[in-house]
């Protein structure tokens, strides 16, 4: 639905030669049709943007990328630039600037949200130390990274479980593996770790 609508959205300006459903269709279409620009979904089943990104600028580096997500979290945005993408916007972003974000990244320059162009000068400056999130990070489970964050944002666990459909034991078992994990030792300093990657 989502990809239709995007089609449909930029399809008068912009001509869209393939689409994918998750990594492997996705590389498939790309190596295929070998596109200007790849607007790429940055939760791509099956391995994610960087995925994505990885596979083909292996072999085709000059291949362009400009991420798209739902998600303006540090991690996904720093770890997508620093796969390869020239860009990243939300998908909130108006048809006709996601347009103008297309042939820019085509031109080669780079873009981003406004948002989360902060995330990207932060990482470079050195306020977010970039390979310690990554790092950290795939330690955690996807379900371990959505209780961090619920946790950090100041959920209690009820709300935890009721947030994410599961029991409040799951929750405590998940808060103590990522306490585990991140090898901190309470809810305060989780909430420290993730406010100081600006995670939440």
């Amino acid at each position: 639905m989502f990809r239709s609508g995007v089609k449909a959205e930029i399809g008068n300006d912009l001509e869209v030669v393939g689409e994918g459903h998750d990594v492997d269709s996705a590389v498939a279409a790309i190596r295929a049709t070998r596109p200007d620009v790849v607007l790429l979904d940055v939760h791509l089943p099956g391995g994610g943007g960087v995925g994505v990104l990885q596979q083909v600028l292996q072999g085709d580096p000059d291949a362009k990328f400009l991420g798209l997500s739902v998600s303006d979290a540090a991690e996904d945005v720093i770890g997508v630039i620093r796969a390869g993408a020239r860009g990243y916007v939300t998908k909130s972003i108006k048809p006709a600037e996601l347009v103008d974000a297309v042939r820019r990244i085509a031109d080669g320059d780079a873009v981003f949200s406004p948002r989360l162009a902060g995330f990207v000068l932060d990482a470079f400056s050195g306020s977010i130390d970039v390979a310690s999130v990554d790092e950290d990070l795939d330690r955690l489970s996807a379900r371990e990274r959505e209780v961090l964050r619920l946790i950090a944002r100041g959920y209690a666990y009820k709300e935890v479980a009721k947030e994410l459909f599961i029991s409040i034991k799951t929750v405590e078992t998940h808060v103590s593996s990522v306490l585990r994990k991140l090898q901190l030792s309470n809810r305060h300093q989780l909430t420290r770790w993730a406010t100081d990657r600006k995670l939440v």
